[in-house]
């Protein structure tokens, strides 16, 4: 009897052949190494990717919702193996298969381009049979790697989010992963799966939580993204001592959205309301236009930790703010002539603080952000440049201990 082969689904075919593609790319630009290649090669992002996601419909606030059944099956493959961030969630609640044409919204989850992650996961220099703690589950596809690399008993993820972190875990359980799935503040890490051998966080925090070292092995890793704006933020590394504190570096640039409990709340009430009251006005030795520069942004985040950048035009003049609402502290800047100047009020001088930061970088030989070292212990997180032939700059964070 001579038996017959069910030619394969479409959708399935291209699926395969994008993941494919999206490996060979990993490889050829040196982003993977062997593991890691094993775990991508197994793990579908499509599943990830089930309610669909928003992509960008003419301007940075409308999306456009696409889910696997609106798309052709090799449109699909092409788009859940770009390697490319895909937003899954706006506003915190909605979801593109509950949205039924474009909306407005702000991004509140994502799945992050497969570059990213992987470069990530190899920064994190897992062993076989490490222990890892993934803060901000997320779609869950960086966990179904983590899975696949080192086991699912030893992965435990933290997710803020209730929906996400239930959709997550059906994702997990379809592709084959039975892992430690946790709804909870991922700040305060899982203390009852501790001690960990590596920590990564895949959201953006204002500093790394004390919380999250008392959990942790000595000589164990922790990666996160450190900063408080969309932008300007840097990855932090840094290696666990026997005593509790950490000490490493700022590896390169990286961005995520913030942890949801550090998202920058609204600011209320009126700019012009919040600045009626300055302390101080002059002329400012450092234009705003500089915080474009990822750099720089970064040295600003240092130097004004809660302080938020706003853009905004009053009067016909676009003006820029630095508003720190929990210190009830402003700096507003507006061009004059040739250059800009600054009214600041409140107890801290703001624009000062971002002011000597920036010139002493400058006069360091503007070092890029893998030059900074951190130091995090319980009181405080420190931070540092050192430059040949120069004093080399430094802030401080003293901070309240976490529970």
């Amino acid at each position: 009897m001579n038996g017959h082969r069910t030619a394969p689904e479409p959708r399935c075919s291209a699926l395969s052949a994008a993941r494919g593609a999206l490996l060979d790319r990993l490889e050829a630009e040196r982003h993977i190494g062997p593991g890691w290649a094993a775990a991508v090669r197994a793990v579908p992002r499509e599943r990830f990717l089930s309610g669909g996601v928003f992509l960008p419909e003419g301007h940075a606030a409308r999306w456009r919702p696409v889910t696997p059944d609106g798309l052709g099956p090799e449109e699909w493959a092409e788009l859940a193996y770009s390697d490319q961030s895909l937003v899954t969630q706006l506003d915190g609640t909605l979801t593109p298969d509950r949205a039924t044409g474009p909306v407005e919204g702000y991004p509140t989850s994502s799945s992050t381009a497969p570059a990213t992650v992987v470069g990530m996961l190899e920064e994190l220099e897992v062993r076989d049979g490490d222990r890892v703690l993934e803060i901000g589950t997320g779609t869950g596809y960086s966990t179904a790697l983590l899975c696949h690399r080192l086991g699912e008993d030893n992965v435990t993820t933290v997710e803020a989010d209730p929906e996400l972190a239930r959709r997550a875990d059906d994702a997990l359980e379809v592709a084959g992963y039975s892992t430690w799935t946790v709804t909870d503040d991922g700040l305060l890490g899982h203390p009852s799966r501790a001690p960990y051998d590596r920590i990564i966080a895949t959201c953006a925090v204002r500093r790394i939580p004390h919380t999250w070292l008392r959990q942790a092995r000595p000589g164990a890793i922790v990666l996160a993204t450190v900063g408080s704006w969309s932008y300007g933020t840097g990855l932090a590394k840094v290696v666990v001592a026997a005593d509790g504190t950490a000490e490493g570096r700022v590896t390169g640039p990286s961005s995520f959205m913030p942890a949801r409990a550090q998202a920058a709340a609204p600011l209320g009430g009126s700019l012009a309301a919040r600045a009626a009251y300055a302390d101080s006005v002059r002329r400012a030795r450092v234009a705003p236009g500089v915080l474009r520069d990822w750099m720089p942004a970064f040295l600003a985040q240092l130097a004004a930790p809660t302080a938020q950048l706003v853009r905004a035009v009053a009067g016909g003049t676009e003006k820029r703010y630095l508003i720190d609402a929990e210190r009830e502290s402003f700096a507003e800047l507006a061009p004059e002539g040739d250059g800009w100047v600054v009214r600041q009020g409140g107890p801290l001088a703001l624009w000062d603080a971002v002011e000597r930061a920036i010139t002493g970088w400058r006069t360091a030989g503007e070092p890029g952000i893998d030059a900074v070292r951190l130091r995090v212990t319980r009181e405080a997180h420190t931070y540092w440049i050192d430059a040949p032939g120069h004093l080399g700059l430094r802030w401080e964070h003293r901070h309240p201990p976490l529970p």
